[in-house]
């Protein structure tokens, strides 16, 4: 018997949930003055914005069908589930109804890969075509770009969504083929970097015609799943670090191994601990925004990140030699490695000592996390507490200021510090 809309859609939007790979677009797609719908200011957030308001998409999978047989895969061909597909129209009137009732602000659409990857590609580029162009949806679009599609279907893909992603699964190539035989790197590193060029192109022809279109305003972004393979989170970070600089990703997301079924391929674990991936955005946060290289966060001495600790307070620990920081005469790079001191307190600071010395009450005025940064920092009328206190007194009293487990969407609202 053929299932209804409502069963599909409760079947494919539980099968989406573990694709972590989509947040803030980064897009500013404005509406036009018979659509519907926009992606300015807040953009579209996969949960949270930065001011943990929460913002809804429609998520699903277009089908779950899969030729695949990924192990940590709950679509894996193997695996005993109940299957469907959507039409591309039942996505498309979804989309365009949820929104008029304003339970959604966007789209982020996934598929599991059925005959092969352009016939996948096309569907999902007729989706985002037909809400584009028939309906007039100005809202925000994230599509999965299928590894193995065509380089037309990739920039068909691009001129309509404002975010694709490629999700590159495994941190290294011996543990892809391991759990995915029929993968490998070079299945998703050649997407990304052919739409790392288009959307480079994109940008350059925009700067001599406004007219010229948009690729991917959003950029692109990937998933890596942690726990399910034996990688450190020095190589995890080190796999990060190079597609920042090498794909010029927007976002590499860590999604926690979950144990969906028993496979002799999958390692007999729990759940990874949530902790885990907390840190992890954490560290990857302070590559982006804090001017971290990734041996200074983990090394081959420590080559897992501190679940005890964030990982700029443990870097401070380690490198007792650079503090105290005297907060009235350090540099912008200096400041930004104190535990505590976040990229707007640290702004803060080189504006309000061009006026007058600053003392511990100024600096808790301007909001940097006092309790963790005082034993780091030099200010006028203050005696360090280094000084008086052994490394492993402070480590023990900073130990309960580690954050407790949260949605990784969220870590921005903590100032990071």
């Amino acid at each position: 018997m053929a299932l209804s809309t409502i069963e599909k859609l409760e079947i494919l939007s539980d099968a989406a949930k573990y694709d972590v790979s989509c947040a803030s677009s980064g897009s500013d797609r404005k509406n036009t003055k018979h659509g519907l719908g926009n992606s300015k200011n807040m953009g579209i957030c996969h949960t949270y914005t930065p001011d943990g308001r929460c913002v809804s998409l429609l998520k699903i999978l277009y089908t779950n069908f899969c030729i695949f047989d990924c192990a940590y895969c709950v679509t894996r061909k193997s695996n005993d589930i109940k299957r469907t597909a959507f039409t591309v129209q039942e996505v498309v009137d979804l989309t365009m109804n949820f929104y008029k009732r304003n339970y959604i602000e966007g789209l982020f659409l996934s598929s599991g890969i059925f005959k092969n990857a352009d016939y996948t590609m096309q569907r999902l580029v007729r989706i985002a075509k037909k809400l584009r162009t028939e309906c007039d949806f100005n809202g925000y679009i994230h599509l999965k770009a299928i590894p193995g599609a065509s380089d037309d279907l990739l920039y068909e893909a691009g001129l309509y969504a404002d975010r694709l992603s490629v999700n590159i699964e495994m941190p290294s190539e011996k543990s892809l083929k391991k759990v995915a035989p029929e993968k490998s790197f070079k299945d998703a590193l050649e997407p990304m970097s052919y739409l790392k060029t288009a959307i480079s192109e994109s940008k350059e022809e925009r700067k001599k015609s406004r007219k010229a279109p948009k690729i991917s305003p959003g950029g692109q972004s990937t998933q890596i799943v942690i726990g399910a393979s034996p990688e450190n989170d020095k190589q995890i970070l080190e796999l990060s670090d190079d597609l920042y600089k090498g794909k010029n990703l927007k976002r590499v997301y860590y999604s926690g191994y979950v144990p969906i079924s028993s496979d002799s391929r999958l390692p007999s674990v729990d759940k990874t601990p949530v902790i885990r991936e907390n840190r992890l955005y954490q560290a990857d946060w302070l590559m982006r925004f804090y001017g971290f290289r990734v041996d200074e966060i983990v090394d081959d001495t420590y080559p897992d990140l501190d679940l005890e600790m964030d990982p700029k307070s443990s870097f401070a620990l380690r490198n007792m030699h650079l503090f105290p920081v005297d907060i009235n005469t350090a540099d912008y790079h200096q400041i930004l490695r104190i535990p505590g001191i976040g990229v707007k307190s640290a702004k803060k600071i080189l504006s309000a000592r061009k006026f007058t010395k600053l003392r511990e009450e100024h600096l808790k005025k301007i909001g940097i996390v006092w309790k963790r940064a005082q034993y780091f920092i030099q200010c006028a009328g203050m005696i360090n507490q280094l000084i008086s206190k052994p490394i492993e007194l402070i480590s023990n009293e900073m130990k309960p200021l580690r954050l407790q487990s949260m949605n990784p969407s969220q870590l921005s609202l903590f100032g990071l510090g």
